[in-house]
């Protein structure tokens, strides 16, 4: 992926590293739309940071989907990378009954909203010289934190369908790109004061120097991220996945 002169559309644009990674692809000469749900916080990011255009989208909601995707097509024609960052990150208790709607919420937001949002901008971007899907994924992907399961799944499950896609779109010049944060000081979880999680603009800031470096990779896996990835490869799995079942995030 070429670091500027992109047209990118950014899920999950309103906060955290959705926000973070448009502000920077901004200033680094690309044309950014952020889309999220809440369209006081998008008029907000429009008007602070002029250039940045706001699209109110639901990727629970494939009617809201089909709008933005026919939405960019009139207004943005030469969208060429299409960021699936939305997600959700939320406790479970699977011994409590009422844990069930929060692991059927994450399916349709973390898993369901990429792959229909995948299906509705693919023809938007074949063809496209530089084009580009970017998945964000997570590190628990590869060992899961034990208190959120629903949501370790639903990366595991994106992080296989990245494979998939990257497969299939190998003859149609779309790279596919897998972002696998570490926990990251945002909202997502409460993380935004967490020693332990790392500070956003250190995570912004390494993962574009690795894609700077790499145009062409396939995943970014900060050094933060490593041991959790690494894990099963390197056999720690069963040693990182007990640090993780200690933690009681």
């Amino acid at each position: 992926m070429k670091m500027t002169g992109n047209t990118i559309l950014i899920t999950g644009g309103t906060s955290g590293i959705g926000l973070g990674l448009a502000l920077r692809l901004h200033e680094a000469g690309n044309k950014v739309i952020v889309a999220g749900r809440r369209k006081e916080l998008l008029d907000e990011i429009a008007a602070e940071h002029p250039g940045i255009e706001a699209l109110v989208l639901d990727v629970t909601d494939p009617a809201s989907i089909t709008r933005t995707a026919e939405q960019v097509r009139a207004a943005h024609p030469e969208l060429n990378v299409l960021v699936n960052n939305a997600g959700i990150m939320l406790r479970e208790n699977l011994l409590d009954p009422a844990s069930l709607p929060v692991a059927e919420d994450h399916v349709t937001v973390n898993l369901l909203g990429t792959i229909r949002m995948t299906y509705a901008f693919l023809p938007l971007l074949t063809g496209k010289d530089d084009a580009a899907v970017m998945n964000v994924t997570s590190a628990l992907a590869f060992v899961p934190l034990p208190v959120t399961p629903t949501y370790n799944a639903t990366k595991a499950a994106l992080h296989s369908f990245s494979e998939s896609l990257r497969v299939q779109l190998a003859d149609t010049g779309v790279q596919v790109i897998e972002v696998a944060p570490p926990g990251v000081r945002t909202t997502l979880l409460g993380q935004q004061d967490d020693e332990n999680s790392m500070p956003l603009d250190d995570f912004l800031t390494e993962t574009l120097d690795l894609l700077r470096e790499n145009p062409d990779a396939r995943e970014l896996v900060v050094e933060r991220a490593r041991f959790v990835r690494e894990a099963e490869a390197n056999g720690s799995y069963d040693t990182v996945l007990a640090q993780l079942s200690g933690v009681r995030a």
